[in-house]
């Protein structure tokens, strides 16, 4: 206790500006009742001096005080005289009233009291002026400096604050070994190579103009990173600036945004102004579309508005009348569409760099990025979280990470190992799991036939997502749900899309099936079908009478009109109408004819609560196709054996190469020894059957891989038993 008494007896108290107020109208009220009140005891009354001589006879008089500067006396009244000369008692005038006369020279004053007043008589001299001047300039001040503090504090207040310096860009300046420098470099960026390869390259021509100049090149004005949100846009943007060795201006879209008229093309100008006085250098703005939005989409708020102006201002600055040489923009937004065109074009932006979600390589060197700062278990394999999390952000990784190690400490474990991650998968994509939620027998047999329905129709269509484990264990909004592996397709056809269509309607399908019944535990599949069939449909061209065309406009032009006819919409909504029906009929078919599988799965499931890929491949077999992720390996696996056969082919002509220079060397020899010729010929012949063995087992090796990736393929989530993928698809809802 001594000891934290006296580190918090270091701190000082904070300065509460409550103080200052109080301290403010404490002020004003003391001169305000100095002003009203002559003296501190009572009321003050002005009288004649002729009066005030025949209060002195009757004897009215207290003390008397004469004040030479002012040429004023003031009596005390006497309290029995109160009421004759106030009319009113001394709860009203004060316990000591007074009256003042001016009188007409001192020694008159003086004569008279000598004569007729024989009480406590005071001379007193006070300076005026000075008062005077006091009491009228002070208030003056104090209002002017109340004024300036208030719309300091108003304006943020610091170096950037006050009224004269709201028009002042709040930009953040980052120099390299500088005050606000940073530590993050490329290194820190994981993944993103393509971007990582362009903004090196505007960080390259600061650093060496002339590499690019000597070729008639020009240094880019700006360069826009576009990318969903978590994908590490503004990360790159933090390398850029710990890389690069000049000036870094960094700040927000919203800091352009005042409510005062001016002040964001203020600010605009001001920033330019900076960076022109540092050029070369890099200005970084975050969240452009905070400023950037498409001018006229609103009519109601006119075309003059203070956003406009400021994204004018902007415009103006990145391609004007004027130059900014030497002056680089770099901007970050996730809603590039509703950017105005006239701020993408090449001038201004010449470059978009594509910040998109990463693939396998990438999420494993994100993870290897985030668990470094871990404890981690010997045997974890960060390439098995990587494909466990298809879809993931650089954010959603670093979740994970967080996630993992919180629930490893739960359970007072002392190193994160592979099930956490699996849980922190599940806990993040699903909820928190509800193990205390009471269900009824049927309720739980209902449930069970549901998610049966998903996992038995994705199991038997060729192109739905491999399926990793089903759960009635209720989690989040959701009471089950059936996990996948989402195949990280670069195209997907309309096959591929109808049957993930019919694996979302395969939960619907069974209860109709095998309940007689339908429930509200479909609300998810359903919300998910209709939007993914009407995107087919009126965006993909993919139906019969309305092939090939699309009604989506990315740059949002349509506002609230549509683009097509009452007819047309009628149209596109039979046509999703007779997807969805086709496709509930085709896995209510599916179903009957594996009826007796699917009993058989959804009695397992009520038993056990939570069912893998294995127990589902027990019951129905294994799947005769390949899911992309297997095809892949398999290719990798082939290109590794192509690669060490080629090695070791080469190892074989070098060894050849050595043997043909032996055989001449010994050729040379053959006149002076004829009798080890014999031995040559066979020592060549055994090197030779040396350098071909290399091959053969370069060959063995490759027909190896290829039946470990077979045999793999035969059985793909042999090593994925019990991890959760990162979707929930077929997940029940529940109608409030």
């Amino acid at each position: 206790m001594p000891n934290d008494r006296n580190k918090s007896g270091g701190k000082k108290p904070g300065f509460n500006l409550s103080w200052i107020y109080v301290a403010i109208i404490v002020g004003l009220m003391a001169m305000i009742y100095q002003g009203n009140s002559g003296s501190s005891g009572g009321i003050n009354k002005d009288i004649s001096y002729s009066t005030f001589r025949n209060y002195v006879e009757k004897g009215v008089a207290k003390e008397i005080i004469v004040n030479k500067s002012d040429e004023k006396v003031r009596m005390v009244v006497r309290p029995e005289h109160i009421r004759e000369i106030f009319k009113q008692g001394s709860d009203k005038t004060g316990s000591t009233p007074t009256v003042t006369a001016i009188y007409p020279n001192d020694i008159s004053v003086a004569e008279f009291l000598d004569e007729h007043y024989k009480g406590p008589l005071n001379y007193e001299v006070n300076n005026t002026m000075w008062w005077s001047f006091f009491s009228t300039i002070f208030p003056i001040l104090l209002f002017v400096g109340l004024w300036f503090f208030l719309m300091r504090r108003m304006n943020g207040g610091g170096s950037g604050g006050g009224i004269f310096n709201v028009g002042k860009s709040k930009a953040r300046l980052i120099e390299k070994n500088g005050k606000n420098s940073t530590n993050v470099t490329f290194k820190d960026v994981a993944g993103q190579e393509g971007a990582k390869q362009e903004v090196r390259e505007i960080v390259d021509f600061l650093k060496n103009p002339q590499k690019y100049t000597e070729l008639g090149g020009k240094i880019p004005k700006g360069a826009l990173l576009v990318g969903p949100p978590g994908t590490g846009k503004t990360l790159l943007a933090k390398a850029v600036a710990g890389e690069a060795d000049v000036p870094f201006f960094s700040m927000a879209g919203s800091d352009f945004v005042e409510m005062f008229v001016g002040v964001g093309a203020s600010r605009v100008r001001d920033l330019f102004q900076q960076a022109k006085e540092k050029s070369p250098c890099i200005v970084f703005i975050d969240e452009i579309d905070a400023i950037g939005r498409a001018r006229g989409k609103n009519p109601s708020m006119g075309g003059n508005d203070e956003r406009e102006n400021t994204l004018n201002q902007l415009l103006t600055e990145m391609d004007g009348f004027g130059t900014n040489t030497g002056v680089i923009v770099l901007a970050a937004t996730n809603r590039v569409e509703i950017l105005d065109p006239a701020l993408l074009r090449a001038g201004r932006f010449d470059r978009q760099i594509h910040v998109d979600l990463p693939e396998l390589s990438e999420r494993v060197a994100i993870f290897k990025v985030h668990l470094a700062s871990l404890k981690l278990d010997d045997s974890l394999d960060i390439e098995l979280l990587a494909r466990q999390t298809p879809g993931f952000s650089g954010a959603d990784i670093a979740n994970v990470c967080n996630e993992a190690a919180l629930i490893a400490a739960r359970h007072d474990r002392k190193v994160v190992g592979k099930q956490d991650f699996l849980d922190a998968v599940d806990r993040i994509i699903g909820g928190l799991e509800k193990t205390t939620k009471v269900m009824t027998e049927d309720e739980k047999r209902a449930i069970a036939i549901h998610e049966a329905g998903h996992a038995s129709v994705s199991w038997l269509l060729q192109y739905a997502n491999p399926l990793v484990k089903v759960t009635i264990v209720p989690r989040g909004q959701a009471l089950g749900a059936a996990w996948y592996l989402p195949e990280e397709r670069s195209i997907t056809t309309k096959e591929q899309m109808l049957d993930e269509i019919c694996a979302l309607l395969g939960g619907r399908a069974a209860e109709d099936v095998f309940l007689g019944h339908i429930s509200s535990g479909a609300l998810n599949d359903l919300e998910r079908t209709t939007k993914r069939v009407y995107g087919m449909v009126a965006y993909l061209g993919m139906s019969d009478k309305l092939s090939n065309l699309c009604y989506y406009n990315s740059q949002g032009e349509y506002g609230f009109t549509k683009p097509y006819s009452d007819k047309t919409a009628e149209l596109i909504d039979e046509e999703v109408q007779r997807l969805i029906t086709e496709q509930y009929e085709r896995a209510k078919q599916l179903l009957r004819d594996y009826a007796a599988k699917h009993n058989a799965l959804a009695d397992l499931l009520v038993e056990r609560e939570v069912i893998f890929t294995e127990d589902v491949e027990h019951i129905f077999g294994a799947r005769p196709w390949k899911s992309r992720m297997d095809i892949l390996m398999e290719e990798e696996a082939l290109k590794l054996a192509d690669e060490r056969t080629r090695k070791l082919e080469a190892e074989a002509r070098a060894k050849t190469v050595e043997s043909g220079a032996e055989d001449a060397v010994n050729s040379t020899a053959k006149d002076e020894e004829p009798a080890t010729e014999s031995n040559s010929t066979s020592a060549v012949s055994d090197v030779a059957s040396e350098a071909t063995e290399p091959v053969s087992e370069a060959t063995t090796s490759a027909s190896e891989a290829t039946e470990l990736v077979s045999a793999k393929s035969a059985s793909p989530t042999a090593e994925a038993d019990a991890e959760p993928s990162d979707r929930v698809n077929g997940a029940n809802g529940q109608l409030s």
